[in-house]
């Protein structure tokens, strides 16, 4: 039997104050030097997950130490990028190794996009039910 949770879409309001019912994941996201828990946008238009340059800098990482240069997309594409190795834990999963463009972007989410999110696992939208399902991918 595969396991599976799901999850309730969270509500959100933009700056107009319009509101909104998004899927964000909560989960546990390390590095060798620190653990926070953080929610993520689950966004399957983004090729990769993007992690905020505030959220890298509580993990204790140092921009300067990372040397492999990432070209986003779209809104980021101006914003310089380097590529992270991270531990995620969600609940109630295995921790996973994902990979982020870190981003010196301030004031975007978390972002969970096809690579590699979307590789480690199966989702499912119940959009009309405001919620989504995660299962481990299938081998």
């Amino acid at each position: 039997m595969t396991l599976k949770k799901r999850f309730k879409f969270i509500e959100k309001s933009n700056s107009l104050g319009e509101i909104s019912f998004v899927p964000y994941l909560p989960f546990s996201l390390s590095s060798p030097d620190s653990s926070i828990s953080v929610s993520g946008l689950l966004d399957t238009g983004a090729s990769v997950n993007v992690l905020p340059y505030e959220i890298g800098l509580q993990l204790g990482l140092n921009w300067d130490n990372y040397n492999t240069s990432v070209t986003l997309a779209g809104n980021l594409a101006n914003f310089p990028a380097k590529g992270v190795i991270l531990s995620a834990t969600i609940d109630p999963f295995v921790p996973i190794t994902l990979v982020f463009a870190w981003t010196q972007a301030k004031n975007i989410p978390l972002l969970l996009g096809r690579i590699n999110f979307f590789q480690e696992f199966d989702v499912c939208f119940y959009s009309s039910q405001l919620a989504f399902e995660l299962a481990l991918k299938s081998i």
